[in-house]
């Protein structure tokens, strides 16, 4: 199994030979490996399974600025390619996850990156502010795929303009953000510019497929929410569609791929699209160490096609 290790400028390999290294935006991290928000819990839940130090970074569950109880039960469903959930982003707000939380993640060494939403833009602002000057925490993924109960609880990520504002209220952190995104849209790559004009440096793309399933038996919605947000497998090939066509139109900004990836293969395919990062997330479920079993193996696949940095391969597919 490959291991990390520190070559000769004090970058981190992953394996001999392989330089692993990436950059989203101003945060450098050891590997493009990270979790996915939602699918690694609030801390250090994954530390009895995985070397958290290894990864390039946790994504923490999102965190709004109070408590947050979620949907009604029952929250997930398998599903032929994947998952569904409603699980509602229950958390404990952000100023108990500060005190309860961070500590034991901070100490497995760990760069963690704080995940915040909101139903308003004052929570998104409230967010923010409770995550000034906190230490341990290298960015802030601002999820914008919220209801936005000021626009009759349209989407935040729907429209350009309030993407953008929420981003702007979240600026709040003084931390480098990172704007998660929907794919529920006709046109992602006006929105993600719009998030970039709110302050974003980069963009996390994309967020869960939204969908319903029906119990034929009782002929009703199988979540207690009703639909919710299909992820896994299924919707790998929407979000690497969503990394290429922003790569191409935003060439200049970092992406951070996730969606569907299980094997060293798709992570490749996101890089490939134009990410410089990748999250592994609902393989999570199926295999509590998919993190590292990706980035190892993505060391493997470099060595095997003679690729050193990491740097050559991302983008490639835009390469004539």
């Amino acid at each position: 199994m490959a291991r990390s290790a520190r070559n000769e400028t004090g970058r981190a390999d992953t394996d001999a030979g392989v330089d692993l290294s990436t950059r989203v935006g101003s945060v450098e991290l050891p590997n493009p490996v990270m979790t996915a928000s939602g699918t690694a819990g609030h801390g250090a839940e994954l530390s009895a399974y995985v070397d958290l130090s290894r990864l390039g970074a946790v994504v923490v569950k999102s965190l709004s600025p109070y408590e947050w109880e979620g949907n009604p039960p029952p929250r997930v469903y398998e599903t032929a390619a994947g998952m569904i959930n409603a699980v509602g982003l229950q958390n404990p707000g952000v100023e108990a996850w500060r005190r309860d939380e961070l500590p034991a993640l901070a100490k497995t060494g760990a760069r963690v990156v704080a995940s915040i939403w909101g139903r308003s833009l004052d929570d998104y602002r409230r967010a923010g502010e409770q995550l000034a000057g906190v230490e341990g925490v290298v960015a802030v993924e601002v999820n914008v795929s919220c209801p936005n109960v000021e626009d009759r609880f349209s989407m935040f990520a729907h429209a350009p303009d309030s993407a953008k504002a929420a981003i702007e209220a979240a600026s709040a952190c003084g931390l480098p953000m990172w704007a998660k995104l929907s794919p529920n849209v006709t046109d992602l790559v006006s929105i993600a510019a719009a998030a970039v004009d709110g302050g974003a440096e980069a963009l996390t793309l994309t967020n869960t497929v939204m969908g319903l399933v029906i119990d034929p038996e009782t002929l009703r919605p199988r979540l207690g929410n009703g639909g919710g947000g299909l992820s896994g497998p299924a919707i790998r090939p929407v979000a690497v569609r969503g990394v290429f066509e922003v790569h191409k139109a935003l060439p200049s900004i970092p992406i951070v791929g996730v969606g569907g990836i299980a094997q060293a293969a798709h992570a490749v395919e996101f890089l490939a699209a134009g990410a410089s990062a990748v999250q592994v997330g609902t393989a999570t479920f199926a295999d509590p160490k998919a993190s590292t079993l990706v980035l190892d193996g993505l060391a493997s696949w470099c060595r095997d096609h003679n690729i050193s940095t990491l740097e050559t391969l991302i983008g490639a597919a835009h390469d004539h």
